[in-house]
């Protein structure tokens, strides 16, 4: 049996963190059984190196090699691709075809990406873990095949059982014995290792001298989140090795080819659809009747400030910028009910009855202007739920009842529109 020194420098890979010499140590270790293998981790990460030492270690090293992306492969045509097909079979199938299993008997078969398989797909690949049975589409005789199969995903599992896009039993099938990868950001030194074997690489590869990082360059690459793994690290240093002028690169030039420097985490990104201009124009009727409110009890507090004080013009000229900002919204020509009184009370008269007459005035011009956001709320709801109807309409008459294409071009869900119809009633 191989050592890991000897297997890392046979398939040049490069690193010294304890997580990644155990998922090596695993591979040298189930490579001379037939076994099924699944290998997990993030993309980019390296998880094609994994079936490639199982392979070559195997006792089926001397036959045939076969990896298929899943992810590449059109589900129309995915079954033909792994367990081919018969003549006539489908439009196009102008002669018989042999599929990958049937090709790869005796050898080993990558499966890349295979949680993006189809469902009916994973029945056939069950039955082929099971007891080395396939057929051709369009074919009723079963074929045998010995094949060993890796499989790799950077999908969660569990997630994807939870949600009924993949088969519980095909996962134990294939998850046998589980290799995790460790993602870069993980990986301690070995981030800066990578970069150097990058940097030489393509230093030879472009005729060029070396591109070294400084201390701080280095801090800031050992810091960085990598969100694309060694994919993206290797895509970075090609960069910089052509891009740049000077080989010794500074924390500065490092930092313009990092996005989302700063951060230590993931870039987020938004799913989310646009809101709509009905939702926009509720927020702002709320903010308008927040607004509203919190004028309501500066001019409580104002009222209360004269009733104690009967100071009128003092408080005045204390809280010209609470009244000035109260009543910003009325026509310059025509004063506010609390300014009116200000201006016609003497000092040493403030009675409270017209202080609170004048108080009730100003508070019914606000809540007038409460009822009237209220109106146009309503209102416009009630217009968009005609413009709603209208829509819903018109693309069910396109479509002739279609619900699927209906609401595609809705841009919602056909469960949505099925509540829609029954809503209104269509």
């Amino acid at each position: 049996m191989e050592n890991i020194q000897a297997v890392k420098q046979r398939f040049e890979i490069i690193g010294n963190d304890p997580k990644l010499n155990r998922a090596i140590e695993k591979a040298i270790q189930v490579a001379p059984t037939d076994i099924s293998v699944l290998v997990t981790g993030e993309s980019g990460v390296g998880k094609e190196s994994i079936p490639k030492i199982i392979h070559s270690l195997s006792s089926r090293k001397h036959n045939k090699y076969i990896a298929v992306n899943c992810g590449a492969i059109p589900e129309g045509t995915i079954d033909s691709e792994l367990f081919g097909h018969e003549k006539g079979s489908f439009t196009g199938a102008t002669a018989t075809r042999s599929g990958y299993f049937e090709e790869a008997d005796g050898g080993t078969i990558f499966l890349d990406e295979v949680g993006e398989l189809p469902l009916p797909t994973q029945v056939r690949l069950l039955r082929v873990l099971e007891n080395g049975e396939f057929m051709k589409v369009g074919s009723s005789k079963i074929q045998k095949t010995n094949v060993r199969i890796v499989a790799a995903t950077n999908v969660k599992m569990g997630e994807a059982i939870e949600k009924g896009k993949f088969r519980e039993d095909l996962y134990y099938r294939l998850s046998t014995v589980e290799i995790s990868l460790p993602p870069l950001r993980d990986r301690g030194e070995d981030i800066h290792l990578l970069f150097r074997k990058f940097a030489s690489d393509f230093a030879q590869k472009y005729k060029m001298p070396t591109i070294r990082l400084n201390e701080d360059a280095v801090d800031l690459l050992l810091q960085y989140n990598w969100g694309g793994n060694i994919r993206q690290l290797r895509n970075i240093t090609e960069q910089l090795s052509v891009l740049e002028q000077k080989r010794d690169i500074s924390f500065t030039t490092l930092k313009h080819y990092l996005p989302h420097v700063g951060s230590n985490l993931p870039a987020v990104i938004n799913t989310k659809k646009q809101s709509s201009d009905f939702s926009s124009e509720r927020e702002i009727l709320y903010k308008v009747l927040f607004d509203m409110q919190r004028d309501i009890n500066d001019l409580k507090k104002l009222t209360m400030e004269l009733m104690n004080s009967g100071n009128s013009s003092a408080v005045k000229e204390q809280n010209a910028n609470l009244i000035n900002k109260i009543y910003a919204d009325d026509d310059e020509d025509q004063e506010s009910p609390l300014s009116e009184f200000i201006e016609e009370q003497e000092p040493a008269e403030s009675p409270k009855v017209e202080l609170l007459n004048a108080h009730q005035k100003a508070k019914d011009t606000l809540e007038d202007k409460y009822h009237f956001a209220e109106e146009i709320e309503e209102e416009e709801s009630l217009s968009l739920q005609d413009k709603e109807l209208e829509l819903i309409k018109k693309s069910l008459e396109k479509h002739e009842g279609k619900r699927k294409e209906a609401a595609n071009e809705l841009g919602i869900s056909e469960r949505t529109l099925y509540r829609k119809i029954k809503q209104y009633n269509l």
